[in-house]
């Protein structure tokens, strides 16, 4: 399988790729971004340029990959809904829509959040603009799925970028044994949602519908364990 990533340098991002790495499955990744990864590996191609949605620029074949990974996202927090509009929504279908006009066959997975509108009308900004970006993918004529994870637990060598948001894994950590006990199907480690990237890409994957929540995401990231 070959691999097209975008957002390898956050979290999420992160956990994909040193998933795609570990798997024999995974041929190849060519990853896009505006950042470096620092990362070397045979298996990695890297394209670094202002802006990721220029597929001319990055090189990208369409024709050359089996999946998409898109992790590339920013928090709401601060910014107007058209900005967010234009870095959530505007910018993934400027990817996606010449990539599923020239791969149908395609598989392409889009990182969404746990909450998201579906009607695209509630009240909720980030979850308004998530849900019109989720329905935008879903009617493009490649196998698209959502991913809406809840609490993610980052594992050794994939933290978060945003500071909040490693503050806040940091004030939450002793409590996630007893939340997994009580309630194992909200919490997801950043390995296990590397894994589900490579396992709906992966044909013969039992897939229960487009939009997979964490204990979807679990079930999907366990198999792919026990398939290494």
């Amino acid at each position: 399988m070959n691999v097209l990533l975008f957002g390898a340098t956050g979290m999420l991002g992160r956990s994909v790729l040193r998933a795609c790495l570990r798997d024999d499955s995974v041929a190849s990744v060519l990853a896009v971004g505006r950042t470096p990864l620092g990362v070397s590996h045979p298996k990695l191609r890297e394209r670094v340029q202002e802006d990721p949605s220029d597929l001319t620029a990055a090189g990208v074949d369409p024709a050359a990959f089996d999946a998409c990974y898109f992790c590339l996202g920013v928090s709401s927090v601060g910014l107007q809904e058209e900005e967010y509009r234009r870095v959530t929504h505007d910018l993934t279908l400027a990817v996606a829509r010449p990539l599923a006009a020239a791969n149908p066959g395609m598989t392409f997975v889009y990182v969404s959040g746990q909450g998201t509108d579906s009607t695209a009308r509630g009240r909720t900004m980030w979850a308004r603009v998530k849900g019109r970006t989720e329905n935008d993918l879903l009617e493009l004529p490649f196998r698209a799925y959502m991913f809406r994870p809840g609490f993610v637990q980052p594992l050794p060598g994939a933290p978060s970028r945003t500071r909040l948001y490693r503050v806040l894994y940091a004030v939450t950590a002793p409590l996630v044994p007893l939340l997994r006990r009580l309630s194992p199907d909200l919490v997801i480690t950043s390995e296990a949602f590397g894994r589900a990237m490579i396992a709906v890409a992966t044909p013969g994957t039992e897939i229960p519908g487009h939009i997979l929540r964490p204990a979807d995401i679990n079930r999907l990231g366990a198999a792919r364990t026990r398939h290494n």
